[in-house]
């Protein structure tokens, strides 16, 4: 047995690991036989499980690999006929009655990666407390015997294969005014990053689609939608006279907006003018769950109309936990994850994608007039991320210094006027924050920064970066 067959260690969202060093086979029929164990006594067990996989290099092989193990525990699969969304595989597991849903993706990872995400029956994030019990339970498993193979479980029926692209478009179908969206004459660009994604919403519209098609090396890059990735898609709007540009990543959970000229919408103003018509024009009620690292833009806006905000450490598992417990309008993160209400308790790239086409069509203004209404009634709000890479001695006494750090102190050139700790450190000065927060998995500290009224944030990551040493 290989040395490699102990180091999976689950993330914020599910297990990663480089194909063939830490994600390999043996590994992966380990985590499926340690989830089985945990999950055989479920009330929904008897229903089964649901396993899905996207576009990556040997997902739909690793997908029947963990299936073989799970109804070699006499649990039923049903397996996706063909590669979908990760939010597909959340809605089979809601919808079908199932104890879990067991998604194949890295989701945004470069292309050497591939991971196992486990959805739970409401169709949200796996609670970290029932991870944490998978993870215990690996440790007695070291090696996996696959008694009866995919060809003889299908016979028997353990193994179902199921049609959960032709379930989700007829979700999409019942959930989202297609009449309205068509309307609205909206010339739509989309990109897919060669994701799950693909061929979804040129179903119901007539679109311009990029990265189509399965292409496993992302076209070397990652099928992440973050700004230096979407040059392609931006220069496209600019010369094509496009309404809106949508991107999903390798999973199609995250959404990115382009707007009519071309300019990035950054994820936090996605999430405000989603909120706004949500809130405006769709009349839903219910609290705003945002992550930790969330513009303020949010928080003034849920004051003005006496909307109940509650904030999470970041990671939208905390957001989705909240979202099957309470009334939640709408719950989202600071990298373009966002759940809906009357949807599920979980990111949804192509229904968020169609929504703002929907909302669109429902304003009769673009994107860029929405965003500057934002700006008018609140002021306008900037927003950087910057992932530093450094070494496990640097990241720790980058942490002790922001630990020393109070009130009063000078922190990236400004002055701190009050300090927050549910995830990192945040600190507050007269026109925005920063915070600074440690990667739990690898020596990298994510450092972010909002600034008010005038654009500053450049300038002061970069006075934090150089005060912690980094």
């Amino acid at each position: 047995m290989s040395n490699k067959t102990e180091p999976v260690k689950f993330g914020t969202d599910g297990w990663r690991g480089i194909i063939a060093d830490t994600y390999t086979y043996d590994n992966v029929r380990r985590v499926a036989l340690a989830t089985a164990k945990v999950f055989k006594d479920h009330p929904k067990t008897k229903t089964g499980f649901v396993i899905g996989y996207d576009t990556r290099f040997q997902s739909k092989q690793f997908a029947e690999a963990v299936a073989e193990v799970i109804a070699n525990q006499n649990i039923k699969v049903f397996l996706t006929d063909s590669f979908v969304t990760t939010p597909t595989v959340s809605l089979l597991a809601r919808d079908l009655k199932c104890a879990l849903g067991v998604m194949i993706t890295a989701s945004h990872n470069p292309a050497i990666y591939n991971g196992y995400k486990l959805k739970d029956e409401f169709g949200g994030s796996m609670d970290p407390d029932e991870i944490a019990k998978i993870e215990k339970e690996l440790e007695n498993i070291k090696e996996v015997d696959v008694a009866k193979r995919l060809d003889e479980l299908l016979k028997e029926g353990m193994i179902e294969y199921y049609k959960g692209e032709d379930y989700y478009l007829n979700y999409l179908k019942s959930r989202i005014d297609i009449e309205k969206i068509k309307s609205g004459n909206l010339k739509v660009i989309y990109d897919a990053m060669y994701g799950a994604g693909q061929n979804l919403i040129n179903r119901f519209v007539d679109i311009k689609q990029l990265h189509g098609e399965i292409n496993p090396s992302f076209g070397k890059s990652a099928p992440e939608p973050v700004q230096k990735n979407l040059s392609e898609i931006c220069g496209d709007i600019k010369n094509g006279n496009f309404n809106i540009g949508i991107v999903t990543d390798g999973d199609a959970d995250r959404i990115a907006i382009i707007d009519e000229k071309g300019d990035f919408l950054d994820a936090q103003k996605t999430f405000a003018i989603l909120l706004k018509y949500l809130f405006e024009k769709k009349k839903l009620t219910g609290k705003v769950v945002r992550g930790f690292s969330t513009s303020e833009l949010i928080k003034r806006y849920c004051e003005k109309n006496q909307i109940e905000l509650v904030t999470v450490p970041i990671g939208f598992k905390h957001i989705s936990k909240i979202m099957i417990t309470d009334d939640v309008l709408i719950g989202a993160e600071e990298s373009g994850g966002i759940g809906i209400k009357g949807h599920l308790p979980e990111r949804d790239g192509i229904y968020n994608g169609m929504l703002y086409m929907e909302l669109l069509a429902e304003y009769g203004k673009s994107i860029s007039e929405l965003k500057n209404e934002l700006d008018e009634e609140f002021g306008k709000y900037f927003y950087q991320r910057n992932d530093v890479r450094t070494t496990e001695e640097k990241k720790l006494k980058a942490l002790d210094r922001c630990k020393g750090m109070k009130v009063g102190d000078e922190f990236g050139g400004k002055k701190i006027i009050s300090i927050e700790t549910l995830d990192g450190f945040k600190f507050f000065f007269d026109n925005g924050w920063v915070i600074v927060r440690a990667s739990g998995t690898e020596p990298l500290l994510r450092i972010y920064c909002e600034t008010t009224g005038t654009d500053n944030t450049s300038e002061t990551l970069k006075k934090s970066i150089e005060q912690l040493e980094l």
